[in-house]
């Protein structure tokens, strides 16, 4: 029999006395860093040691530092568990566990011995039984247990040690054998099944029994070791699927043969295990190994390390990608899946298939790693625009740029975001297109209703819906029309603003033409209004139906505005023009005024809540009733306006309701005063509660120093009882209060409370406790004793450090068990700090630029909250990264943040790989061209390759020298780019040609465009001589031979005609009035000038003469001296 003892609190004791002092230290010591030990508790506050002697009954545990609050108990109760085996057991009757003879017997032990006996069955029907109690009870009842419920006759139990190939030989099929064999021999048997790796049976019963039932088993594992053998033969694990072949067709032949041979391979084994009769397996063994040795002469394999992110990429959409490459290099590819997180990618088959393979995969892994994923913000409902009918839109947009995947949101997750992932440039390009379409779409957007009447919504149709299409396509607008079977007569246009505007004026023309309709403003004074429009409309409509259908306005309630808009034929709106000034007038000669008093304490009454009462006698009446307002001095005056027949209706059921509150009814409770508080707090929070749910019931509570406990209510009966008995269950909820006390240091109480408290806040309302935190402690750690509620200004250290600081106890009250649940939630929310071992390097990126990356992390894993994340200083150059937050947020905050330093260690190895620079040798005089007009080829090898080509400054010393900067292979393709102009130029030859300098304007013609299109003509670069040249007539042609000497042809006939012109153009001229006679003939003087002068002008009325227009000193030239500089009617001179 054995037993297992449950840990005790007396247990603990002697276990933790019994340790070394430097055990103890290591049990203790705490995760924080050396700067915190000055704040960590002592050892002997931690751990004060314990009596040697256990205390006398009656004499409390000192409290510790983690016991401060919660006095440790001493439990003078055990509890033992013994387990009774089946072939032990007095009572094996399974099916009266619980009952019975052996429910008698525990039943007795425990009246005897004065313990608790819980029973139990396992699952090889042994007997387990949990004895609780006082020690003598527990070692009474042991006693007993042994004597009553375990049998005292010994019995045999032996072990054999057989392999578990032989296992299945000595079951038989469906345990047959096995079942036969404990018949025969009465013993039991017990064979561990396939799934268990034990090669144990263990054998039980009578010594006779278990003698014979060992012989029998092993005579049958000796018949079988004889003519059995296990084998295995060597193979690579990743062979075994080829050897087993599709759907086993392989291995289906060699078992066919041999079925009596049990092939078995193992994942992760590099073997092939045989099992079978001596002879077969040796033929089978032979195949196989024929079979293994041809699959590695001709296959093949490799792995290799691709980001798991990339991995759904490769397999692609119903994994297109992959199965199309398996198809084409004939090769097996087994890509991990998302669970097992790793970024090895395994290839199988044909070598050169595999070689293929693996280069394509990393192509496109290479090319994904360059993607570019954007986010794009577009309103949802732009989102099946942009789809179009059937995808035919993005079908558009994708095929203008095939690169980049395009995914929209799942419609019902009412998210705006639409994601773009592709290359980088790609990307830019499909943003703007779809920003563009996005924002023509918010221009086209906007929306008007029109109204027009039922009956011409088919002739705005037309026949076959040609007036509508013209006007659809005209305005571009597109115009929605209600169905046939619905009331509504609203058009709706939606478009442009200006189109949508034409759109409804030309909608409107057709309905005016077809109907000589005509719009007509009608002035009734606003305060009508609503008299005239009715209850829901009534009256309104009632007109509207009389004058065959038409639209009647009113303006918005309380804008002041008089005007009512009729719409409809001349002579309906003439009618109901008539019926409107007819009512309104109705209204104002005979509207009839009642005036009614009740005390103002009832109009809360007559109003219902929500106003619910007196709408009612509104709508019953027809009669508009007003209270008076907080400003009326007469606070009892209710007014009652409306026709005779109305008023007098109302005034009856408003006099009833009067009357009914008259018979208000006034009750007292008794409460005691200690429980006013509750009721009052708050500004009267439960009393207005209780007020509202019990129909406007009025609490009255006797002032606080009257020391009363008489609290009266009034209002009608039935509302006064159910209020009544309300606070009676509130109160009888106050006398189970309790009490509690909760111990947490006061630096966790902010992080307790939760922004603007709202985690306690949630505490006291799922638990419906109140919860009070303690004043702060002042900064010296020091507390001002109080006596009497007078302070005596006399400053106390607290006397004993093993109680509570009073700034720590948090103080419960409600009922005792919704208390402890509360305090179990207070401590759950207590923070907790775990390390993280980050590379010191990676600080400063963790961090981001004043915070933001920490803070961007939280964000995404919305623990911004709930979480704090403190990275040492720099000067410390520690790798350890706090974090502090609740327990369960604490492992996610830790993926996060590994995730992310997984991230920047990539981010590094990528930089290190972007940063690889070449140089190139390259003759300066070859710059200019490389660089390309406006720098567009070197930009365009720039973006080809992502590389960064830096050219030498002016004063560098190898001015020779080119260096590109980028990942290696990309910085090898831009040099050989550039390598190949230079190539090309140095292949070109340059030419020197006379072209007379007088052509030259023309050549070149309007901003070079005449010379740029001679050089893309014939692939050739032109130079023209600067000014002032010492040959302004010599021209440099530069390119390849053959295109030079065209170019040079074309450029001599181009000066063979114009120079004809130039010529002819210098004869005119011979013959023109030279232009320097008409300059002296313009500066000869005209004599004097009176200037211009002016009438009433400003200077008129003063002492100023007018400015004299001859003058210089009044208007002088340009850059002229001024001699005189005094004061002008015009204002001060500025030159």
């Amino acid at each position: 029999m054995s037993s297992v003892a449950v840990l005790t609190q007396e247990s603990f004791n002697e276990h933790r006395s019994g340790l070394l002092p430097e055990q103890v230290k290591a049990a203790v010591a705490g995760p924080s860093g050396a700067e915190d030990e000055d704040s960590l508790p002592t050892y002997k506050d931690a751990f004060p040691p314990l009596p040697e002697k256990p205390l006398p009954e009656g004499v409390q545990e000192t409290g510790n530092a983690w016991t401060s609050t919660i006095k440790p108990l001493k439990s003078s109760a055990i509890t033992q568990v013994f387990h009774v085996p089946l072939e032990e057991r007095k009572y094996k009757d399974i099916n009266q566990f619980g009952e019975g003879d052996q429910a008698k017997v525990c039943l007795d032990i425990m009246h005897k011995t004065g313990a608790h006996l819980e029973l139990s069955m396992a699952k090889d029907q042994g007997l387990s039984i949990m004895v609780s109690g006082k020690h003598d009870a527990v070692m009474k009842a042991r006693k007993e247990i042994v004597s009553r419920l375990q049998t005292q006759d010994k019995r045999a139990v032996e072990r054999m040690n057989i392999e578990k190939v032989y296992h299945p030989f000595i079951t038989g099929a469906y345990s047959k054998l096995v079942g036969e064999l404990m018949q025969e021999t009465g013993a039991r048997i017990n064979v561990p099944p396939p799934s268990v790796n034990k090669t144990e049976i263990v054998i039980t019963g009578e010594k006779e029994q278990v003698a014979l039932a060992m012989v029998k088993i092993k005579k049958i594992y000796e018949e079988k070791a004889n003519s059995y053998t296990v084998s295995s033969v060597s193979a690579p694990s990743w062979l075994h699927r080829f050897i087993i072949g599709k759907k086993g067709q392989n291995l289906a032949k060699i078992t066919q043969q041999m079925p009596k041979v049990h092939i078995e391979f193992t994942e992760g084994e590099d073997k092939i295990t045989l099992e079978g009769p001596t002879k077969d397996v040796q033929i089978v063994q032979g195949q196989i190994e024929a079979v293994v040795t041809d699959l590695v002469s001709r296959m093949d394999y490799t792995e290799i390390s691709v980001d798991p992110k990339f991995h759904r990429h490769l397999i692609g959409k119903g994994g297109a990608n992959i199965n199309r490459i398996k198809e084409h290099h004939k090769v097996s590819v087994r890509i991990p899946p998302d669970n097992e997180k790793s970024n090895l990618i395994r290839i199988e088959g044909d070598p050169q298939g595999v070689q293929e393979a693996k280069k394509e995969l990393l192509e496109l892994a290479s090319r994904m790693e360059n993607e570019r994923t954007k986010d794009m913000i577009i309103e949802q409902r732009f989102h099946r625009a942009i789809i179009g009918q059937k995808g035919e839109k993005v079908k558009e947009i994708r095929d203008k740029f095939p690169e980049v995947i395009i995914n929209f949101p799942d419609p019902t997750q009412k998210s705006d975001i639409v994601q773009l992932r592709g290359p980088r440039t790609e990307v830019e390009k499909c943003t703007k297109f779809m920003q563009k379409m996005v924002a023509e779409m918010v221009e086209n957007s906007f929306s008007v209703s029109v109204p027009i009447f039922k009956q011409f919504h088919k002739n705005i149709i037309g026949k076959g819906g040609a007036n509508i299409k013209k006007i659809r396509e005209e305005t571009n607008t597109k115009i929605d029309l209600p169905a046939e079977n619905s009331n509504s007569e609203m058009i709706v246009i939606t478009g442009k603003k200006a189109n949508c505007e034409a759109a409804k004026n030309r909608i409107l023309a057709i309905q005016k033409e077809l109907a000589n309709i005509t719009e007509l403003e009608v002035s009734i004074p606003s305060k009508l209004h609503n008299s005239l429009i009715g209850s829901k409309g009534r009256f309104v409509r009632s007109i509207m139906e009389e004058c065959g259908g038409v639209h009647i306005h009113f303006p918005t309630e309380g804008s002041g505005i008089d005007a009512v808009t009729i719409r409809g034929t001349v002579e309906e709106v003439e009618k109901a023009k008539k019926q409107l000034l007819s009512l309104a007038e109705e209204k104002q000669t005979k509207n009839h005024t009642v005036e009614l008093r009740a005390k103002p304490e009832y109009h809360k009454f007559l109003i219902g809540k929500g106003g619910g009462n007196i709408r009612k006698v509104r709508d019953s009446t027809g009669a508009r009733i007003i209270f008076p307002t907080a400003e009326d001095k007469d606070q009892e005056l209710i007014t009652v306006i409306g026709t005779e027949e109305a008023v007098a209706e109302a005034q009856k059921e408003l006099e009833a309701l009067i009357k009914s509150l008259d018979n208000v009814v006034e009750d007292f409770m008794i409460v005691d005063p200690k429980h006013h508080r509750f009721f009052v707090a708050r500004r009267g929070q439960v009393l207005r509660e209780i007020a509202d749910e019990y129909g406007g019931v009025i609490v009255s509570f006797p002032r606080t120093a009257s020391q009363s406990d008489k609290v009266t209510l009034k209002g009608a009966k039935d509302c006064v009882e159910a209020a009544k008995k309300r606070m009676l269950e509130l109160i009888e909820d106050l006398d189970a209060h309790v009490t509690m006390e909760c111990v947490i240091p006061q630096k966790f109480h902010r992080s307790i409370m939760g922004p603007k408290g709202s985690r306690i806040q949630q505490i006291t309302k799922d638990h419906n406790v109140q919860i009070k935190f303690p004043d702060r402690e002042d900064q010296q750690g020091k507390y001002y004793i109080q006596e009497n509620g007078e302070a005596n200004g006399e400053v106390k250290e607290p006397a004993d450090p093993l109680v509570p600081k009073k700034c720590d106890v948090i103080v419960l009250s409600g009922r005792k068990e919704r208390c402890e649940a509360a305090v179990e939630s207070l401590k759950a929310l207590v923070p907790v700090t775990i390390t993280v071992e980050v590379p010191f390097e990676l600080h400063r990126y963790i961090i981001g630029q004043k915070g933001s990356g920490i803070r961007k992390m939280m964000d995404d894993l919305f623990l911004h909250l709930s979480v704090n994340i403190q990275v040492p200083a720099h000067e410390l150059q520690s790798d350890i990264i706090s974090i502090t937050g609740l327990a369960s947020h604490l492992d996610r905050a830790k993926e996060g943040l590994l995730e992310r330093v997984k991230e920047l260690q990539s981010e590094q190895e990528d930089r290190a790989l972007r940063s690889f620079k070449l140089t190139i040798t390259v003759d300066p005089k070859y710059h200019p061209k490389i660089i390309g007009r406006k720098g567009a080829i070197i930009t365009q090898i720039r973006n080809e390759h992502e590389v960064n080509i830096q050219f030498p400054e002016k004063n560098d010393e190898n001015q020779d020298q080119i260096t590109i900067t980028g990942y290696e292979q990309n910085a090898v393709a831009a040099r050989d780019a550039i390598q190949a102009i230079v190539d090309e130029l140095e292949e070109m030859i340059s030419e020197d040609i006379t072209l007379d300098s007088r052509v030259h304007a023309r050549v070149i013609g309007a901003r070079g465009k005449g010379i740029h299109k001679i050089m893309d003509e014939f692939k050739v670069d032109v130079r023209f001589p600067q000014s002032g040249a010492a040959n302004p007539n010599l021209v440099t042609v530069t390119g390849r031979p053959e295109q030079v000497d065209e170019a040079i042809d074309h450029l001599l006939n181009l000066e063979e005609e114009y120079l004809s012109d130039v010529v002819e153009n210098e004869a005119k001229m011979a013959y023109m009035k030279p232009s320097g006679s008409t300059a002296s003939s313009m500066e000869e003087p005209r004599g004097p000038s009176k200037g211009f002068v002016v009438r009433e002008a400003p200077w008129a009325t003063g002492n100023e003469k007018a400015p004299d227009m001859s003058s210089s000193e009044e208007f002088p030239s340009f850059g002229a001296p001024v001699t005189n500089a005094r004061s002008s009617p015009w204002g001060p001179k500025r030159f």
